[in-house]
């Protein structure tokens, strides 16, 4: 038998199990978002199945090196959240070298950046976001950041349901020397402009805002503010799921919610550092799953990346028109300055010391505990 053929049989199946996909969605006239992208189901289906199989899938593996020395050398059963919060970093590193409208080919070559990208969460412990240096908390994103050079990426996660600007220009830049920069916020509680400080250059920025959008449901008056976030173009994804269950959220149709599901436990990927990557099964060539958005959990992440000062300014704007003026009940607020009544901003710095971050996973006993209900918390 020719080698050729299994390989042809291989891409059949995969096609196969995305045409069932898309004949599955409900019919409807509304098109279907994912990250910002926008798709009309009679004439993109196409270019739909491109860009959901083009986003990096992180799973449960297996056999990696015990992380610890002596820990579990498998992620099974306790790992769904972390690997959830590495598909949220990769989106944002894939638009910050790549590009949104990067698509995945695996009969093309992929550019340098893409396997390095891919590196960066293989799973061993030189891997900067790989399992064996993440923690459950976000504020390990912010501090395993500092210490990635090449991406010099920037990580802030809001709390107490405001994204403060103040805040952000401080954590990207860490610099004395600002100009002035109107920056037109009219708040409709203020009903003024308010004058902004931003810094001379600019940090690619992945914000992250943690919410609860309800008690033991999430609340209905939030469900279309929720939609909106995904159409924005400086969408990542959110983090969310159901009891037990983490999913990494890149899209909707209707009423419906498009996810990746971490839960299938696949073999570690055992690369040379600086060479290409075998990547077939870091992306989802299977049915995507699909939920209705009332059966989400209340206690989400929202995901948003912003290359530059622009990138950000416009989703600023977004944020005040979508979200905040046609909304009696508010997602989130977006504000000008630190609040007076909270404590100091204290911004993340790097230690003066030889380290890869890794100190800063909490301990080993807390890790590998199975997975109970999980609640998104702030930092």
């Amino acid at each position: 038998m020719s080698p050729i053929i299994p390989v042809l049989a291989k891409y059949e199946n995969q096609i196969n199990a995305f045409s069932d996909f898309l004949e599955d969605l409900p019919e409807v006239d509304e098109p279907v978002w994912i990250l910002g992208a926008c798709y009309d189901l009679k004439t993109k289906k196409s270019e739909l199945l491109s860009d959901v199989r083009s986003r990096l899938w992180f799973t449960y593996r297996k056999k990696f090196s015990p992380i610890g020395g002596t820990g579990p050398s498998s992620d099974a059963g306790w790992g769904c959240m972390l690997r959830c919060g590495q598909m949220i970093l990769a989106q944002a590193l894939v638009c910050r070298h790549l590009g949104r409208d990067w698509r995945w080919d695996p009969e093309k070559r992929q550019p340098k950046e893409y396997h390095r990208i891919l590196h960066c969460f293989l799973d061993k412990k030189d891997s900067c976001y790989s399992i064996h240096q993440m923690g459950k908390a976000y504020n390990v994103y912010v501090k395993l950041a500092l210490f990635d050079d090449w991406n010099t990426l920037a990580v802030y996660v809001s709390m107490d349901n405001t994204v403060v600007i103040e805040d952000i220009s401080t954590c990207l830049f860490l610099i004395s020397h600002f100009k002035s920069h109107l920056f037109r916020y009219c708040s409709e509680a203020q009903g003024r402009t308010l004058q902004s400080q931003r810094p001379l250059d600019w940090r690619p920025l992945l914000l992250v805002i943690p919410l609860r959008m309800g008690i033991n449901s999430i609340n209905p008056v939030y469900i279309q503010a929720f939609k909106e976030c995904f159409k924005m173009p400086q969408s990542c994804g959110v983090l969310g799921g159901k009891p037990n269950l983490a999913y990494y959220f890149i899209g909707f149709i209707d009423d419906e919610l498009i996810y990746l599901d971490p839960h299938t436990t696949q073999q570690a990927v055992d690369t040379e550092s600086g060479s290409a990557v075998d990547d077939q099964s870091y992306h989802c060539q299977r049915t995507p799953h699909r939920m209705k958005i009332t059966s989400l959990d209340p206690s989400v992440a929202l995901g948003f990346f912003c290359k530059s000062e622009e990138d950000f300014d416009s989703w600023c704007d977004l944020v005040q028109q979508e979200l905040l003026k046609k909304r009696n009940l508010r997602m989130f607020e977006l504000v000008e300055k630190h609040p007076s009544h909270w404590p100091p901003f204290v911004p993340p710095t790097k230690p003066e010391v030889q380290t890869t971050g890794a100190e800063f996973i909490e301990s080993p006993d807390k890790l590998f505990e199975s997975e109970e209900e999980f609640e998104i918390l702030n930092v």
